[in-house]
């Protein structure tokens, strides 16, 4: 890819943004719904599929999807669970939009992943959501933490990572399969 090509793709997008933001909402929602019974406080998800989607929009779509997933988190965070702490509901939505943002910077950097994503392969795929979890959890228990939100605990980090790894693996899943099923019915050997 030319320098001039992916300058071009690094530009914000409003509406890659609106897009990153209103799936990550419908995915958010959905996972609200199916998996209730596995929270393991407000925030705190035993499966957060989420996850997996946060990684693939910041990975696909770098800042804009960050933005994105950002925006939709302050908005989910303010309609539900903080009143009108205004501050941790920003924290949390920026932490959500960004923490995958920088676990991209950290992969793309030392995996030596090309800017178009043409060398993923299972193993980077793991390693980055492994990396992705990890910030995930930290910096949102950190700012639990230090914000005073009950979510913040060391049972609650165990949750929220095994969540996010969880979720994650289970949302390539799914999308392996529509792959799957996809070139199944279409006679394809690859995506067009």
């Amino acid at each position: 890819m030319s320098q001039a090509n992916y300058s071009k793709e690094s530009i914000l997008s409003a509406k890659t943004i609106i897009a990153c933001a209103l799936v990550y909402s419908l995915l958010f929602y959905a996972n609200d719904w199916l998996t209730s019974f596995l929270e393991a406080a407000p925030g705190v998800n035993w499966i957060y599929l989420p996850a997996g989607l946060r990684l693939f929009l910041v990975l696909i779509f770098g800042l804009s999807g960050a933005l994105g997933i950002a925006i939709a988190s302050t908005l989910i965070t303010f309609g539900r669970d903080l009143g009108d702490d205004m501050i941790s509901i920003l924290g949390i939505g920026l932490i959500s939009g960004f923490s995958p943002y920088l676990a991209r910077l950290i992969v793309i950097h030392n995996l030596k992943i090309n800017p178009d994503l043409s060398n993923l392969n299972i193993q980077i795929i793991a390693i980055s959501v492994l990396v992705f979890a990890l910030l995930s959890t930290g910096l949102h228990q950190v700012w639990f933490v230090i914000m005073g939100i009950p979510s913040g605990s060391l049972s609650n980090a165990i949750a929220m990572l095994i969540g996010d790894i969880l979720g994650a693996l289970l949302f390539i899943s799914i999308c392996k399969f529509g792959i799957d099923l996809y070139k199944k019915f279409v006679k394809r050997e690859s995506l067009p």
